[in-house]
């Protein structure tokens, strides 16, 4: 499993990252708003989420990267549509970081020095993936269905209002609705939180 794969437009990505040691990233409910607002504000330039679930201590995302014609837009890029990406990805870690720190008066990193980004190449694999990341808080406990929590992409894909989550393409892949929902809920089995998916 290439957890160091470069970001290239156009392409799908698992993104992973943990707190460090026994810290978590979240603590309120406030906390999660606030890293989702963040989110969408330093990385919609770079990408489109496909799905995303954010655990106390870690979180998932599944993203595709824009095109080229519109990564060229980014103040910051220079040639280079990786290291315009992480740039934004640094960005956006850094600053609620930053702003977690101050808001509980602690020191030192919250995440991780390393970020994994798995590049995901086929249809299965995507489906794989987006099932992981809404089954991951039932896997660890929190919960007993992914609709149970509220910190993931899964209710935003069947809700009607208005959301960033690329929510149209999802479920086409799924095969709409019904088909979306029958998946995840007969695919629970396999789903190790320690598997090759990371955390």
């Amino acid at each position: 499993m290439n957890y160091h794969a470069d970001f290239e437009e156009d392409k799908f990505y698992h993104i992973i990252n943990h707190a460090v040691g026994n810290e978590n990233l979240f603590r309120t409910n406030e906390n999660y708003r606030y890293f989702l607002q963040q989110y969408h504000h330093h990385t919609s330039p770079v990408w489109h989420t496909y799905a995303y679930c954010l655990m106390p201590n870690h979180f998932h995302l599944l993203v595709r990267i824009h095109h080229q014609s519109e990564i060229e837009l980014h103040p910051k890029y220079k040639g280079d549509v990786h290291k315009v990406v992480m740039q934004a990805l640094s960005n956006w870690l850094n600053g609620y970081a930053k702003a977690y720190n101050k808001r509980y008066e602690r020191r030192g990193a919250l995440f991780l020095d390393f970020t994994k980004r798995i590049h995901i190449d086929s249809e299965g694999y995507f489906i794989t993936a987006v099932n992981y990341i809404h089954q991951n808080p039932v896997h660890h406990g929190f919960c007993r269905k992914p609709m149970d929590w509220l910190y993931s992409s899964y209710n935003s894909c069947l809700s009607e209002q208005t959301t960033r989550i690329k929510r149209t393409e999802i479920l086409e892949w799924f095969g709409g609705k019904k088909a979306f929902v029958d998946f995840h809920e007969n695919n629970t089995s396999g789903l190790d939180p320690d598997s090759e998916f990371g955390f």
